[in-house]
């Protein structure tokens, strides 16, 4: 199990333009953008868990769409962050800082992930740490009411 030893996980809301074809969002300064080696969306469907790790060396930037259960483990135990529908929150999660996503909606899940250190399958800095259990179908159908 990781614990944050001096770093401190930041989450903020993100502020969006809207309008009739939906919205859009920056979720990073240009500073924070200069210092990203990699960059991928991913796309969750419903009642699925993503992350269930920690990175060892890498700072993680996540901008996730609502609905959504983010869990992380900080220094004081483990942290719930409900992201209600429509609303973006972006999560700066350090080194040594597990965190897992559950997409809670009825839709695909959207979450971006920006990393400080290039993905390489060969040396991955990843490590599995399962804050939140895959839930089963109808479980998973429960949350929504479908």
């Amino acid at each position: 199990m990781a614990v944050l030893a001096f770093m401190k996980l930041e989450t903020n809301l993100v502020s969006t333009a809207r309008d009739a074809r939906g919205m859009v969002f920056e979720p990073l300064n240009a500073a924070e953008l200069a210092a990203q080696r990699n960059v991928h969306v991913v796309i969750t469907e419903l009642g699925h868990v993503r992350g269930n790790h920690y990175h060892r060396v890498t700072t993680e930037i996540l901008a996730v769409l609502g609905p959504a259960l983010v869990r992380v483990r900080a220094e004081d135990g483990l942290r719930d962050f409900r992201v209600a529908a429509g609303e973006i929150r972006r999560f700066v999660i350090p080194p040594g800082v597990p965190h897992a996503i559950r997409h809670e909606g009825s839709q695909p899940g959207v979450l971006v992930s920006f990393t400080t250190r290039p993905h390489d399958p060969q040396d991955p800095d990843t490590c599995r740490e399962v804050l939140i259990a895959q839930q089963a179908p109808a479980e998973a159908q429960a949350l929504t009411g479908t």
